[in-house]
């Protein structure tokens, strides 16, 4: 079959069940729209690529395949970067194809040009800078293969605009192999006997779970294995919903600004069981003080990240789910009812009462969970309404908590609710925000009333840069460099400008009826909820602190 190189992307991308593509075209892409419009491949046009590249990431979450986004040359592709930083930090797969000038003009500054294949090198997996229309079809193929096999991550096509143009024959390989990249042999189960004995013995066992045990599947081998052993369980932030949150035996998100009892329980735990977690220092406080009292048995199919930030006195490297089937059959059950009565008597501590005239994001986001569905997909933006989310959403499916967690990007989450509303077929998507987060891609809004997409955008205004305006507070004496200067106009203003509905939460008692209201609206709907700027995410482990010196109040 001959085509042309855009052809063979589009022809490539049909081979792989693609169905759905994030983008933003531009000179150097017009061959690749070109051959998009005779395809079924459906294109959402975001409103900046940015935006574009997080669109893509929460369609991957959602979908569970990686996600797939076009952009331009130059400024189109240095837009992409901060997305492709975000799902590498995450390990999330995603597919980007960037247009590039002519091959006989790079390196020259021409017009629209940038490094891309560079400047993000440490931020992908692996980057293919295709040069001839032949190498179109390996690249494809091996793009999807990467992101997808051993633990995932974002792969780059780099398309210079005459390789689009140029003929050749298409022939899709079925099958590839790339020299140093077999993540199935990177399986070491050595340490298998002495992890055995270490759970067997252990009188105070605790699960860690990260996002690896949502990546491979395998919640539901976690949660039997779980309610057999009665064994307690913490989750990192990219883990929330590795095991149904508000089970007895959830202890929830642990880390600096974690729930008591998880932080106490890591505290005082003989054994910690970490599972596709990276031990991040937003996890573990200051690395010496982490669960000093434990062993650390260290689960995860990527080998660089065991001992990279806590010592582990045993490891296992493999696939989560099929380790810990293994080790299903192999444990023994025994009697830790002492052990569960302490979680018990931690989680009891943790009650507050939200008997307020204001609005508290407790109250707010627990009256919204009891609204929706269980399986509701929620995405979250990056500061105190994320913490407020990690602390008070309940999660209880794996796969329904989108949030960029390592690089912590002001600006993803509402264009990963489009991505996850495209990719659930039109079902309701919800994005819980701050106002500054907000901001910062209010402009796919627009995006948002053009495909008239059933999401729901709750945004907590505290009028203030939140997360930055309490670390000043609480470290930093109180002074307020350029974190107090409120948005000049109501955002349910903002927002009804572009075309979508809008609400506005000024009192307690306002909270269930608006969000009732709200939610009974088709098309995108947005909710502000004022709440006041000196509310504070506690508890919180001071930055540099350990966990022993958790705050709970100020």
């Amino acid at each position: 079959m001959r085509l042309t190189g855009a052809q063979m992307i589009i022809k490539a991308l049909e081979e792989e069940a693609v169905e759905t593509v994030f983008g933003y075209p531009g000179g150097t892409v017009i061959p690749l729209y070109d051959a998009l419009y005779d395809s079924k491949i459906r294109h959402v046009l975001m409103r900046h690529e940015q935006a574009v590249g997080h669109a893509a990431d929460g369609y991957a979450r959602v979908r569970g395949k990686p996600g797939v986004c076009f952009v331009t040359s130059g400024p189109g592709a240095t837009n992409i970067v901060t997305p492709l930083a975000s799902a590498y930090m995450d390990s999330i797969p995603v597919v980007v194809i960037a247009g590039q000038v002519a091959t006989k003009v790079m390196g020259t500054d021409a017009f629209q040009e940038a490094d891309i294949f560079g400047c993000s090198m440490s931020m992908v997996k692996h980057s293919f800078l295709v040069k001839s229309a032949s190498e179109i079809p390996k690249a494809v193929r091996g793009a999807f293969y990467i992101a997808t096999t051993g633990r995932p991550g974002p792969v780059l096509i780099v398309l210079p605009v005459d390789v689009q143009n140029e003929e050749g024959e298409f022939v899709y390989p079925p099958k590839l192999e790339f020299p140093g990249y077999h993540p199935e042999r990177n399986e070491d189960l050595t340490m298998w006997g002495d992890a055995v004995e270490a759970i067997n013995k252990a009188e105070r066992p605790l699960l860690l779970l990260g996002g690896g045990v949502i990546h491979s599947r395998a919640s539901a081998a976690f949660s039997s294995f779980i309610d057999e052993f009665r064994m307690p369980v913490a989750t990192t932030l990219m883990g929330k919903g590795a095991y149904p949150e508000g089970n007895f035996l959830s202890l929830g998100m642990a880390g600096m600004h974690g729930r008591p009892a998880a932080n106490r329980a890591i505290l005082e735990a003989d054994l910690v069981i970490g599972v596709g977690t990276r031990f991040s220092d937003r996890t573990t406080g200051r690395a010496t003080c982490f669960a000093p009292n434990a062993k650390i048995i260290h689960i995860d199919v990527d080998p660089a990240e065991i001992n990279k930030n806590i010592r582990a006195s045993h490891f296992l490297i493999g696939d989560a789910g099929k380790i810990i089937s293994g080790l299903h059959r192999e444990i023994k059950a025994r009697d830790r009812s002492a052990w569960l009565k302490r979680m018990e008597k931690f989680k009891q501590e943790e009650v507050c009462d939200d008997d307020s005239s204001y609005i508290t994001p407790r109250a707010l986001l627990m009256s919204l969970r009891k609204m929706v569905e269980p399986q509701q997909i929620v995405s979250t933006e990056v500061g105190q309404n994320q913490m407020w989310a990690a602390l008070h959403w309940q999660v209880k499916f794996p796969g329904t908590f989108l949030s960029s967690g390592g690089l912590g990007t002001m600006g993803y989450g509402l264009p990963a609710a489009i991505g996850a509303a495209f990719a659930l077929l039109d079902r309701p998507a919800l994005c819980i925000s701050g106002d500054g987060s907000f901001l910062m891609n209010v402009q796919e809004l627009e995006t948002c009333v053009r495909y008239n997409l059933p999401l729901k955008l709750i945004v907590i205004n505290n009028s203030s840069l939140g997360m930055v305006r309490q670390w000043q507070e609480l470290f930093w004496g109180e002074r307020y460099s350029a974190t107090n200067e409120a948005p000049s106009r109501s955002l349910v203003e903002i927002a009804r400008g572009f075309g979508v509905k809008g609400y506005r939460i000024e009192r307690s008692h306002e909270i269930s009826s608006t969000l009732q209201m709200a939610l009974n609206q088709d098309g995108p709907t947005l909710v502000e909820c004022i709440v006041p700027t000196k509310e504070k995410v506690f508890p919180m482990v001071p930055p540099g602190g350990g966990m022993d010196e958790m705050i709970l109040e100020a």
